[in-house]
């Protein structure tokens, strides 16, 4: 057994418990690493600490095996788990019913992809942000997708057609990528082409796909996670990349190559969950972005 030894908590003691403690405990035995859970809740994992030691004095019972590079569950933790993750569902979907019954003033937080954050829908939100007064952005560019059940973000831009059972989706468009290079690779024999892809393995991204079966042997110089990294290497010469238009395109340092199989077209699309719909600024900004993306059709295709 693990209880702890320093005390056992009377029924008051268990009564105060709040779930802003039992969602430390939650993150730790999701990820199973401080870290980990620090990275989700977005704090320091020696705050991950203190909270979840302050839960098990609370409790009296031992939740982790503190071992050097993970956190393991204790027999009475894995006990404990399915009833305060049964605890999270029922306090996010009191978060979302919250939120959907807000004023339409306040924070809407989007989820994107970081180079369409950055290039695409920040410089377009600046342009008309007076249109909707008491509304603040908070764009999160990341490549995961936001968990919207656990309200990671109120809206979900993604370039796949979304899987999740329960969430209400919406076709925007769709960009195209395309082969670039800086001019001077047209003047060199095909056979010398020096390649930049992504860090990961192309799996079912298709244009990556495309351009693996484009480079063959020939080898790729640079990969990375991030597309403006991809960008900038790509219009300094470093090599040839599959880029989106809305990044690539009018771009002075950068051409199109010809070929075959060009573009790759991916879809546009937002995501958002039912209970947060009904906010009346998650459904502005929703309907913001998919106005956004029409808009600017021809800069993505």
């Amino acid at each position: 057994m693990h209880e702890s030894p320093a005390h056992r908590p009377d029924a008051s003691a268990l009564a105060s418990l709040a779930w802003d403690d039992i969602r430390f405990f939650v993150a730790v035995a999701r990820e199973g690493s401080l870290s980990g859970a620090a990275r989700q809740l977005r704090v320091e994992h020696s705050t991950v600490a203190r909270r979840v030691g302050a839960l098990e004095s609370q409790i009296g019972v031992r939740l982790f095996d503190r071992l050097p590079r993970s956190w393991a569950l204790t027999d009475e933790g894995e006990a404990l788990l399915a009833p305060a993750e049964r605890l999270e569902q029922e306090v996010l979907a009191f978060a979302r019913a919250a939120a959907a019954n807000t004023a339409d003033q306040g924070t809407v937080r989007v989820s994107a992809p970081p180079a369409f954050a950055s290039h695409f829908i920040a410089p377009l939100w600046a342009a008309q942000a007076d249109r909707w007064p008491g509304i603040a952005l908070d764009i999160v560019g990341e490549l995961r997708s936001a968990n919207l059940q656990r309200r990671d973000a109120d809206i979900a831009i993604r370039f796949m057609r979304p899987t999740e059972p329960g969430l209400a989706t919406r076709k925007l468009g769709e960009l195209a990528f395309r082969l670039y290079a800086a001019p001077v690779w047209l003047t060199r024999a095909e056979a010398d082409w020096r390649f930049l892809g992504y860090s990961d393995s192309p799996g079912n991204v298709p244009h990556q796909q495309l351009l693996a079966e484009l480079a063959g042997t020939r080898p790729f110089v640079l990969r990375s996670n991030d597309l403006t990294a991809l960008h900038n290497a790509c219009r300094g010469g470093l090599g040839l990349a599959m880029l989106p238009d809305f990044m690539a395109r009018g771009d002075a340092a950068l051409v199109e190559v010809p070929g075959e199989g060009r573009p790759v077209m991916r879809e546009v699309w937002s995501v958002v969950h039912p209970d947060v719909r009904r906010s009346p600024r998650v459904r502005a900004v929703a309907d913001a972005l998919a106005e956004m993306v029409g808009a600017h059709a021809g800069r993505l295709a």
